[in-house]
């Protein structure tokens, strides 16, 4: 290649487009912009390509959220490590919660992950084999495949490191516009507004998901579950 002056020009080097790069770019946005950027022509943009040639990787902006998500479990993943489950039957528990609490780290960098999760209606081959490492565990413990079963519908999303909510307000009802509302409602909901009032979810560290998903409140859930699970396997008939 030759510029205008005549002076010969090293042409200038293109990354090859791969399904890896534009599920990283999109990661990358959402963590960049928020969730509401991320579209298959601001994918494109960012890579400088044309917006047809993601369609070769992703078949759509659906195959887009389900490869994202597969990238942050992987990321959980190598955070995790491979090291085997513990040799003692009672470490497991301190190794699971120590799996549990490594996810929570990688999505608490990706707090726009969890409302990309629970839209999923597949599950990537990335997320089995992380529940395939904390069932290994679970086995090392003594656990029987049965009570793995339900130790897994218990924990349920926090595993992966959130908790579901189960009221998401919307953006525009601030905590004072919400408290003053409830506190018009006393006399019908006393308990409710006594709680709320001394009880609110903050957390001065910001390590929170969503509206109530704070670190004091998703470390509670997974000790008392785990507790729980703990005290099963050790009712439970031998194995």
């Amino acid at each position: 290649m030759t510029t205008t002056d005549g002076q010969l020009q090293e042409p200038a080097f293109r990354l090859p487009l791969t399904r890896q790069r534009v599920l990283v770019a999109a990661v990358r946005i959402a963590d960049e912009e928020g969730l509401k950027a991320l579209t298959m022509r601001r994918v494109a943009s960012d890579l400088d390509v044309e917006a047809m040639s993601l369609y070769h990787h992703v078949d759509n902006k659906e195959a887009l959220l389900d490869g994202i998500c597969e990238v942050l479990v992987e990321e959980i993943i190598a955070e995790v490590g491979d090291a085997d489950p513990p040799s003692d039957p009672d470490a497991w528990q301190a190794a699971m919660r120590d799996m549990i609490m490594t996810a929570r780290r990688v999505m608490l960098a990706h707090p726009w992950a969890p409302s990309v999760f629970e839209t999923r209606k597949s599950i990537g081959f990335s997320i089995i084999r992380y529940f395939e490492r904390l069932l290994a565990v679970m086995r090392a413990g003594g656990f029987s495949y049965d009570l793995a079963h339900h130790a897994m519908h218990a924990l349920g999303s926090r595993a992966i490191g959130f908790s579901g909510e189960l009221f998401q307000p919307d953006d525009s009802q601030t905590d004072d516009k919400s408290m003053a509302m409830l506190e018009g409602m006393r006399d019908q909901i006393p308990h409710m507004v006594t709680m709320l009032s001394g009880a609110l979810h903050t957390d001065e560290a910001g390590q929170t998901i969503g509206f109530c998903d704070d670190q004091t409140e998703f470390e509670f859930g997974v000790d008392l579950l785990l507790d729980g699970l703990d005290r099963r396997r050790r009712e439970q008939p031998d194995t």
